[in-house]
């Protein structure tokens, strides 16, 4: 290859990626951020939903984990045990931030049980979502360490486990009456991308 070809395609490549760069950056422009503030650590360890899909809990939706959406009307719902679902409807913007504070009002119907068995969860990721016989109750890192166990109605529950990105982890125990059990498990990367279906 002589001297002027190779000028020439160098100057091909080099005009090729400057008419390329506005695309790079083009996911900034096209995505709107929705930042969700939560009043108090109910609120930051609560599940986040979008349009019916989990994405995680309130506290993590930050940084690299920055909840980013196409512009349209979308449903968020926040959602902890024992507290009413937080719904709102929000209209994202591209390359818009809207901030919307989350506070969560308990549920005056639940019920505690007199008699409790204790789940310990040992699972990671620690962020991914705990159900128990379908709902959702709070992430991992709630209920793994020192003085930390999941409450549960004695009997058959049936604990799933969820996380973005990795396969869903399902089991049963029949707990007696003041039983201690742990779930232990590694989840599995290669699960849908999307998350777990809001409960109806």
């Amino acid at each position: 290859m002589n001297l002027t070809r190779k000028t020439g395609l160098l100057f091909c490549l080099v005009t090729l990626s400057l008419s390329l760069l506005p695309f790079v950056h083009a996911d900034d422009k096209i995505l709107g951020e929705i930042e969700l503030e939560g009043a108090s650590k109910v609120e930051n360890t609560s599940g986040v939903w979008v349009d019916g899909q989990y994405v995680g809990y309130l506290g993590e939706l930050k940084g690299s984990k920055k909840l980013l959406l196409l512009p349209g009307t979308h449903e968020i719902t926040v959602r902890q045990g024992g507290y009413l679902d937080f719904t709102q409807t929000v209209s994202v913007r591209a390359g818009q931030k809207q901030i919307i504070p989350v506070k969560m009002e308990k549920d005056i119907r639940i019920r505690l049980p007199r008699v409790t068995a204790e789940i310990k969860l040992d699972v990671r990721p620690n962020r991914a979502a705990v159900f128990v016989d379908g709902v959702f109750v709070g992430h991992v890192g709630e209920f793994n360490g020192l003085g930390k166990g999941l409450l549960v109605e004695p009997g058959k529950r049936k604990i799933t486990i969820t996380l973005p990105g990795y396969q869903t982890f399902e089991t049963e125990i029949d707990l007696a009456p003041n039983q201690k059990s742990t779930v232990k498990t590694d989840l599995v990367a290669g699960g849908p991308a999307q998350g777990t279906p809001l409960a109806q």
